[in-house]
């Protein structure tokens, strides 16, 4: 099932965000055949200001343990982690369903 995290990182936490980087990717790769997209949310000056994930998982409990083993978490830079199930309609410019 697809699960999108969208992880909000607190104000003013770049630096932090910088130096928990490599352990972030280094975790990512470990889920690799799980992840269908990930990337950095930019704030209008183009800095990462947040994290977009969308997994396929087999329910919301595996989204819930993928979003706590993140390093990001761990270190404390996410204000908020919004965890929703998601339903594919298009993928590159055709239908999904």
């Amino acid at each position: 099932m697809l699960f999108v995290l969208m992880c909000f990182d607190k104000p003013g936490s770049l630096d932090l965000r910088i130096a928990t980087r490599p352990q972030h990717l280094a975790y990512l790769q470990t889920y690799l055949n799980k992840i269908v997209q990930a990337g950095p949310m930019l704030d209008q000056d183009g800095r990462p200001n947040g994290s977009l994930l969308l997994i396929d998982v087999a329910d919301r409990a595996e989204a819930e343990g993928f979003a706590e083993g993140d390093p990001y978490g761990k270190a404390g830079l996410f204000e908020a982690v919004l965890i929703r199930g998601y339903r594919e309609v298009f993928r590159d410019g055709a239908t999904a369903e």
